[in-house]
């Protein structure tokens, strides 16, 4: 456990358990919401507007499975089950998600707009999550490289 010099493994557990709790009961709710006939009749008449409403549906989901396996592998590494350069692999790191618009969000209905809110923001904790530690892996392997290796390594990488 690399990480675990830098990262409690028990806040780390802690952190990831918490937000999984949170992705999954907010994929619960918008699947009732989403599904639900209800949302087809809060406002969203217009055939253009129907259109837009699911395909934010679509982005709400998707955000939310992106988070939801992220953390799965947070797991899978927390259990040892992958390796920790393991989870540089692009298939364990935070998937891309679209961001809504706030001015097509403004003329959905309430519900809608507290749940791509809310999922936006989840994804924007859960991306700072990850490039922290990603910080902190990658400071953990520059300990003891010079200054000036390191800023090579790192000119080398972005090109």
């Amino acid at each position: 456990m690399q990480r675990a010099a830098f990262l409690d493994p028990g806040l780390h557990r802690r952190l990831v358990d918490g937000l999984y709790l949170e992705a999954m009961v907010m994929a619960d709710e918008a699947r009732a919401y989403f599904d639900g006939s209800a949302s087809l009749d809060d406002g969203v008449d217009d055939p253009l507007r129907r259109v837009a409403f699911a395909c934010e549906s679509l982005k709400v989901t998707t955000r939310l499975m992106h988070i939801i396996a992220w953390l799965l592998s947070q797991r899978a590494w927390q259990r040892g089950e992958i390796e920790q350069v393991d989870l540089s692999d692009e298939k364990y790191r935070l998937g891309r998600a679209s961001h809504t618009e706030a001015d097509l969000a403004g003329g959905f209905p309430f519900a809608a707009r507290a749940l791509i809110d809310a999922s936006q923001e989840l994804y924007d904790r859960v991306a700072r999550l990850q490039d922290r530690l990603d910080t902190m892996t990658s400071s953990a392997a520059t300990v003891g490289v010079s200054p000036a290796r390191a800023l090579m390594d790192r000119l080398n990488t972005a090109f």
